[in-house]
């Protein structure tokens, strides 16, 4: 009985709550009868209200009475509609062009256009309009749609049609590549502060997955001076009624309309100078109080932008009350091509229900984003009644058919049918190209066997030889991404005749992770790692020069690594038995007169005295960093603290323990470093920087192998790191005393390329950087570079000098892959 008075009552209510609602919903044409996509429609004096969808069909819940519609969009004249709402109410609308005149306006040679006398007020006024806000709150929700417009039907000798197939194309290679929404409250406060906790979220075609939609991310802000996009430039565009516009934008008013009683000022953005980071479109500005009431701006290939080849922007602002205006949507349209491959998209946000004195607490604001495991549960059901922006048959037909291919692609059937494809050994593939890898979808478990070519070597210490890795890893938490990996390596070298390998583990804990490694291996001299096993092949064989210099170790490490806040943890304990080793070969394939090979020991190269005796190490090595950030972003897979405007700082200890477990090290050795490699300097590009300083507190009984080692280049290709140098000796300057070191590079974003025609369309950027090395032993080095850098290409030219004397200079090399 208590269970059917229990099940009324739930009737009864959920009756009562939806009885309070009705729908409007319709259509919003042009007189043609051409939809007008994503048009606003608004409650007067509110800031309820919604945006039709791409084929101009709209939905608005209302409680039911009388009201005061508004349509628009930007570039037609608004309609208002009185209605009294007493059920679901069907309406149409066409919205015609907006009429702007320019009546009573004289325009006289040699001067300046009115739309002048309205952007000067409007960059007054831009500060007070940036800070007009205190607080506020706001419900947010967001659409994302990505399309494949058109793509060729091979591609890198992969049928096209057959990927077409698994993620929902049809047949001529067409169709919705991404598509999601979500919902999130918004929170923002001065300074600059905003908090975002996502309610649900729903991704076509995944149960699982949630979605990038983030609030945070569709904030433009036209009253800032400069407007970040990261991804998109690497340079930031000046805002039409920055302070300095009028440096880059030329204006033309193209007329006026009266909306509410309020005159529009409409007017053309005239680039100065195409290449500028500068926006073209149309910007609207209220006369009298000069803020912005809408936006429709764009980017194209000429502002040098990366991915797409144009960028639509356009943005409308509501009243919320007597003084302030708010956004009420923000929509990017994008599209582009890439190799044959045609694309296209956008992205919405629609803003509700502001509240202008939440009453915020500013603790809150330690966490900037929420995103808990139960926000993509919803069903069908709940964004049916919950979607503000009706979905078109495109999109609802993506979502029932992206729901049966993933229901279909997690069934064991079909990851095994895909995995019995991919687990076919292709010989060439395990001989020169990526290897084998076999993996078993459903219990989320893969393999990795390298390729036989990457696994080959040459050195004179070894030989020729072969250094094979293959490991294991199963994926135990979707959600939060942690895998179990173990890894095993053999290596062998013909001439020295000696076999070694080792094991590792990485095992994930909770919060956590605990690293196991053990074995015997061949090991650079320095820990830094400073030539990559093909790059001393190579040279070896074909310039004869054997830079790298190797050890013969058998270790065990237990490493355990924790956050604490943000505060990074890692401890390590390592022993080890570490023997010298020799040069057993001098093989080359070119022979040259003027050169030959050096020794295994880098201090004195030409004798085959061994660089230190046989001896065993226990030592303990510390670090921790802290990112001086209290925000912090909460995700399914945990807590990420966010990058902090200050230098991250780190400290390290190391302590080698004698006569424990027989070790024969005695030192100890602290240090710290201070690193940030996002210093923005707005157009003139953005800068890195890393400094650190160490020494020895005691080196009573320490080996080569235990000095502080740098990272140094003497090749001419290089992986670029922030703390390198890019012509340093790989071993003469490391030290067991102290040491100061220091980094600096500015990277200028195209600031110079951009203004010359034929290297604007390259979208290079310039680099020029500094570094500077000093201990008691060579006083004092530095080097000096300049260069080009494209997406991960480095092409640079520097010159390094030791105690005021030139030591070294040449071209460097990177391809970052």
């Amino acid at each position: 009985m208590r269970s059917l008075l229990v099940f009324l009552l739930f009737v009864l209510v959920s009756h009562g709550l939806y009885a309070q609602k009705v729908i409007l919903k319709g259509k919003i044409t042009d007189p043609k009868g051409l939809p007008v996509p994503f048009a606003s429609v608004y409650e007067l004096n509110t800031t309820t209200g919604t945006s039709a969808n791409s084929e101009g069909e709209y939905q608005l819940k209302l409680s039911p009475g009388k009201h005061t519609i508004i349509f628009k969009a930007i570039g037609f004249s608004q309609e208002l509609r009185e209605l009294d709402l007493q059920s679901d109410q069907f309406i149409s609308v066409i919205l015609t062009g907006a009429i702007y005149e320019l009546k009573d306006v004289i325009v006289r040679a040699f001067s300046d256009d009115p739309a002048y006398e309205v952007i000067r007020n409007a960059i007054r006024e831009r500060n007070y309009y940036l800070n007009e806000t205190d607080e506020y709150t706001a419900d947010v929700y967001i659409k994302g749609m990505q399309k494949l417009l058109g793509a060729p039907k091979k591609f890198l000798g992969r049928n096209i049609d057959d990927l077409g197939n698994q993620i929902g194309l049809d047949s001529n290679r067409k169709g919705i590549l991404y598509l999601s929404e979500s919902e999130s409250k918004l929170s923002y406060m001065q300074p600059g502060k905003y908090r975002e906790v996502m309610i649900s979220s729903k991704v076509s075609g995944s149960n699982r997955a949630f979605s990038f939609n983030r609030a945070s991310d569709m904030g433009i802000n036209f009253y800032q001076n400069l407007l970040e996009m990261e991804g998109l430039s690497a340079r930031p565009f000046v805002s039409p009624i920055a302070d300095n516009a009028l440096f880059y934008y030329r204006y033309r008013l193209l007329g006026t309309s009266i909306e509410n009683g309020q005159m529009i000022n409409k007017i053309e953005l005239i680039p100065k100078r195409s290449a500028d980071p500068v926006f073209r479109g149309v910007i609207y500005i209220l006369e009298d109080s000069w803020r912005i009431h809408s936006a429709d701006l764009y980017l194209t290939k000429e502002s040098n932008i990366q991915f797409v080849d144009t960028l639509n922007i356009r943005q409308e602002f509501i009243p919320v009350n007597a003084k302030s205006w708010m956004p009420s949507s923000v929509r990017f349209d994008f599209s582009g091509g890439f190799l044959g491959f045609k694309f296209g998209g956008y992205y919405i946000a629609l803003y509700n229900n502001y509240d202008l004195n939440p009453g915020l607490n500013p603790k809150d604001f330690r966490e900037v984003l929420n995103i808990s495991r139960e926000v993509n549960k919803k069903d069908t059901a709940y964004w049916k009644q919950a979607r503000p922006i009706p979905l078109t048959a495109e999109e609802q037909i993506d979502y029932v058919k992206k729901e049966a291919l993933a229901t279909r692609r997690e069934s064991k059937v079909y990851l095994d049918s895909l995995d019995k494809a991919n687990n076919k050994l292709k010989p060439l593939n395990f001989l020169i190209g990526t290897g084998y890898n076999p993996r078993n979808r459903f219990k989320k478990e893969y393999y990795q066997f390298g390729s036989m070519i990457n696994s080959l070597f040459y050195n004179t210490v070894e030989g020729f030889g072969i250094n094979y890795r293959a490991s294991y890893s199963k994926q135990i938490d979707s959600l939060t991404n942690k895998f179990l990996r173990y890894t095993g390596k053999v290596r062998y070298g013909l001439s020295s005749e000696k076999f070694y390998a080792s094991f590792s583990a990485s095992i994930p804990l909770e919060s956590s992770r605990f690293v196991f490694n053990t074995g015997s291996d061949v090991l650079d001299l320095s820990d830094q790692e400073s030539i990559n096993q093909l790059g001393n092949s190579i040279n070896s064989l074909y310039y004869e020069r054997n830079l790298l210099k190797l050890y013969e170790s058998r270790f065990l490490n237990l490493s355990y690594l924790k956050p604490f806040g943000s505060v990074q943890t890692s401890l390590s304990a390592e022993y080890s038995n570490r023997r010298p080793l020799q040069n057993t070969s001098d093989y080359t394939i070119r022979d040259l007169t003027r050169r030959e090979f050096t020794s295994n020991n880098p201090l004195v190269p030409g004798s085959d005295l061994p660089m230190f005796s046989e001896n065993q190490a226990f030592k303990i090595k510390l670090r921790a960093s802290y990112a001086f950030s209290n925000d912090y972003a909460t995700y399914p897979s945990g807590k990420f603290y966010r990058p902090s405007k200050y230098p991250l700082l780190g400290l390290n200890y190391e302590r080698g323990l004698k006569g424990l477990f027989g070790s024969d090290v005695d030192y100890s050795r602290i240090s710290l470093d201070l690193t940030k490699t996002d210093i923005k300097l707005g157009l003139l590009g953005h800068s890195a920087f890393w400094l650190g300083a160490g020494k020895f507190i005691n080196d009573r009984k320490i080996y080569y192998i235990d000095y502080k080692h740098f990272i140094g280049v003497q090749t001419l290709g290089y992986t670029p790191r922030v703390n390198s140098f890019l012509y340093l000796d790989y071993y003469n300057f490391s030290t067991a005393d102290q040491y100061l070191e220091g980094h600096f590079e500015h990277n200028f974003s195209g600031f110079l390329f951009n203004k010359l025609p034929l290297l604007r369309k390259l979208k290079l950027n310039e680099l020029a950087g500094f570094n500077f090395l000093g201990t008691p032993a060579t006083n004092s080095y530095s080097e000096f570079y300049m260069g080009i850098k494209y997406l991960n290409f480095r092409a640079l030219y520097g010159w390094s000098y030791l105690n005021g004397k030139k030591a070294d200079f040449g071209f460097r090399i990177a391809t970052g892959l």
